[in-house]
């Protein structure tokens, strides 16, 4: 009985542990978007890879971009460009947790750039827009902290 009382605990620590790394960016090895840059999705309406040369750091996070205008761009107003709740899935957001992106899943609403786990979640997620908008807005305080 300890013993599994133990790896209960060792488990529930891991999973604390795991969820105290993730932030509020979702930044693999600290690149967010997957490397792909944020201005481009409003600029050329598809995802573009961003280059190392061109970077800023926004919210503990390396954002990339195809070009320096991109990049000042996203510098003068990073909340116009970037990805709504941290760049996580929109839709993982709107039922209450974080998910990862498919860089290319993506969708402009309102003058804000949304992001989703893949192309079946996108397709999910541009049938009631307005309300998983709701939604993920009224989650992403508590999100934001998982």
């Amino acid at each position: 009985m300890k013993m599994v009382q133990y790896l209960i605990g060792v488990l529930m620590m891991t999973i604390v542990a795991t969820q105290a790394v993730a932030g509020e960016i979702n930044a693999a090895d600290g690149v967010a978007i997957s490397g792909y840059d944020a201005v481009a999705y409003f600029k050329q309406e598809k995802p573009v890879k961003g280059l190392e040369t061109y970077s800023v750091t926004y919210k503990d996070a390396l954002f990339l971009f195809a070009s320096a205008d991109n990049r000042d761009a996203f510098q003068a107003n990073p909340e116009t460009y970037a990805p709504q709740y941290g760049g996580y899935c929109a839709y993982g957001t709107a039922s209450g947790y974080k998910a990862p992106i498919d860089p290319a899943a993506f969708t402009i609403t309102g003058g804000k750039l949304y992001l989703n786990y893949n192309k079946g979640v996108q397709k999910s997620w541009r049938q009631d827009t307005t309300g998983y908008i709701r939604k993920a807005d009224e989650n992403w305080p508590v999100v934001k902290t998982q």
